[in-house]
């Protein structure tokens, strides 16, 4: 009996270690990831481009306040980027009234994003359950731009904006079709990499958050939820057509904890491709 007593103390010190050490990684600072991508369609004269991509932020978790969220900012603002895109998932949970609840302590930390091309965003699956036109007003009201299946020149690239697949929202294919008829390099993002399959041949890049990349994976386990088909849950990914990027995003979901897969953002210099 004592032994048995001693096991169970054992494993539970273990495992409340495991939850500690989990919830910290939910709430350090993001890795910052790099990469240098080439594109087509390039304007002749026109700069490289340096784009930060972030994603899930879900605010009102644990895992993510405004304390933090400011942090973030400031990291994000000292990589001197030309733009700024977000891809989705700004709220935590499902409550219909989650955007207005927890929207308005993400409102001053995302009013300092400084970016010469501008930010961007695109809507996740938890931005249209707990009230998208509230997401969106907060966004316009600290200068954001939120792109709905909708394509626009920016600099030297046509970025186009898809809405989330995840929640039956994304019309890819329309989007697409407005950024073949605008000069630029094509550049798409979204919440949920599943529209990679969508993607076209002229269309090389496609940035993407929603995974979590899995959030909590379990060493020889994998992660306990899988949210996308696997091959598209994390880093950059290259689909035979083209190259594309999902970001672990900043925030969790479900339980605060990250174990396996940290809080990471994207540092991508973006510049023409050699004869192109």
């Amino acid at each position: 009996m004592r032994r048995l007593l001693l096991a169970f103390g054992l494993l539970l010190v273990i495992g409340v270690a495991v939850a500690l050490y989990a919830f910290a990684e939910a709430r350090r600072d993001p890795v910052v990831r790099r990469a240098d991508i080439a594109l087509p369609r390039w304007p002749a004269g026109q700069p490289v481009v340096r784009v930060v991509l972030v994603s899930d932020i879900h605010i009102g978790s644990l895992a993510s306040d405004a304390t933090r969220l400011n942090r973030i900012v400031a990291q994000i603002n000292a990589l001197n980027p030309d733009l700024v895109l977000i891809a989705g998932d700004f709220i935590f949970g499902e409550r219909k009234d989650g955007a207005a609840l927890h929207g308005p302590a993400m409102i001053a930390p995302l009013k300092g994003l400084h970016a010469r091309l501008g930010v961007f965003a695109v809507p996740g699956n938890h931005d249209h359950a707990t009230g998208l036109p509230v997401v969106a007003r907060d966004l316009a009201a600290v200068g954001i731009t939120l792109l709905r299946d909708k394509a626009m020149v920016v600099g030297p690239l046509v970025l186009g904006g898809v809405d989330d697949a995840a929640s039956g929202h994304a019309h890819p294919i329309y989007t697409m079709a407005q950024m073949r008829i605008l000069p630029g390099a094509p550049v798409v993002f979204t919440h949920s990499p599943q529209i990679a399959k969508d993607m076209a041949p002229d269309m090389p890049l496609l940035l993407a958050g929603h995974t979590h990349c899995g959030q909590v994976v379990l060493p020889l386990i994998g992660p306990i939820v899988e949210v996308t088909p696997a091959q598209y849950r994390c880093g950059m990914i290259g689909d035979g057509t083209g190259k594309v990027v999902v970001t672990a995003g900043l925030g969790a979901t479900g339980v605060p904890f990250r174990l396996g897969a940290p809080p990471d953002l994207w540092l991508l210099t973006l510049r023409p491709k050699p004869g192109a």
